[in-house]
């Protein structure tokens, strides 16, 4: 299934101007990294944060969120917004200042590449 490309361009607003940005196709949408760290994205229709994991059960009891579930084990510190929830600027706002605030503290999933290994 497609993702929402209107909501992928809201979002690109936010991360054209800051520096260390890539944008990477995943989870059947589109993700963008910020300092090599997944910040946000967009999944079908709905916004993916990831935020402080401290944050988990606070932020799941907020209307319109949903954890990210994709192997039947919930990701703390992820999460799913439905559109709903993010239909004007200040929603959305909301939703992104909480990633970028958390992105300095996130873990970076980027693989480092295994030493070459010595011929014999």
């Amino acid at each position: 299934m497609a993702y929402d490309e209107k909501l992928a361009d809201r979002l690109r607003e936010y991360f054209l101007p800051l520096k260390k940005t890539e944008e990477k196709r995943m989870f059947g949408g589109v993700c963008f990294m910020l300092d090599d760290k997944m910040c946000v994205g967009v999944s079908r229709d709905r916004l993916l944060v990831r935020y402080d994991p401290a944050l988990q059960d606070e932020i799941i009891e907020k209307d319109g969120v949903e954890p990210m579930d994709f192997t039947t084990k919930t990701m703390k510190g992820y999460a799913f917004i439905a559109p709903e929830v993010i239909k004007n600027k200040k929603q959305l706002d909301y939703w992104v200042n909480l990633a970028l605030e958390y992105n300095p503290r996130a873990q970076s999933s980027k693989k480092k590449k295994a030493p070459a290994k010595k011929k014999k």
